[in-house]
């Protein structure tokens, strides 16, 4: 039984999102381990900025100095 947890910065996220990354992983996994998607559980856990590192700092910090965790 295949157990896939996400780990995501916690920004705007919407349910159709989550929804959407929930279903292409369900597909990838059935597609290449073969696996029941019935059996395939995925969890996506949202992280507060301050509790990610990068680069030795807070994201948050490095939002408030213009990082951005957003493709452009």
């Amino acid at each position: 039984m295949p157990f896939i947890k996400v780990d995501v910065l916690r920004e705007d996220l919407n349910r159709e999102t989550k929804q959407q990354l929930i279903r292409k992983i369900s597909e990838d996994v059935t597609s290449v381990l073969n696996k029941d998607p019935h059996l395939t559980h995925i969890v996506i856990n949202e992280i507060e900025d301050d509790n990610w590192g990068y680069a030795g700092e807070q994201v948050s910090v490095l939002k408030q100095q213009g990082f951005s965790t957003v493709k452009k």
